[in-house]
């Protein structure tokens, strides 16, 4: 009886540890992930998606709807420079959004150009709510 606990035991506390990650190295710099896409291979984990720069167009998109609300006073050229960060920040304040003269989700979406909705404006019909879009009932 006692050897058969002991081999229960020792197979439960391998299968641990099998399952266990293994631990991190503090000394390695690079991560797996960059070493095992630098040989071409996917380590299986989800990565998450990155956020890139805003092309020029979406700049001038920017700063046109700044010069609407009278932030941005020369012409849009789809550059962000410093009289485009300035507008940016003197609008986040008028705002009280956090100052930095940096985009934000917030700051979009305050000046009218958050994210664009991708499906229908309008939602389906529901019979509950609208009876005359119910199909007839038969009798």
């Amino acid at each position: 009886m006692k050897s058969l606990c002991l081999v229960l035991f020792t197979a439960t506390v391998a299968a641990l540890f099998a399952a266990a990650p293994a631990p991190k190295s503090a000394s390695k710099k690079t991560s797996s992930k960059t070493s095992a896409k630098k040989k071409g291979r996917t380590t299986g984990r989800p990565v998450a998606a990155r956020q890139s720069a805003p092309t020029p167009e979406r700049y001038k998109e920017i700063q046109q709807a700044l010069a609407a609300k009278g932030y941005l006073k020369s012409q849009p050229t789809g550059v962000w420079d410093a009289e485009t960060m300035e507008a940016m920040k003197q609008f986040q304040q008028d705002q009280n959004l956090s100052v930095t003269g940096k985009i934000s989700a917030a700051s979009l979406i305050a000046l009218g150009l958050g994210p664009k909705p991708t499906g229908p404006t309008t939602p389906p019909a529901d019979p509950a709510v609208n009876p005359s879009a119910a199909p007839p009932v038969p009798q």
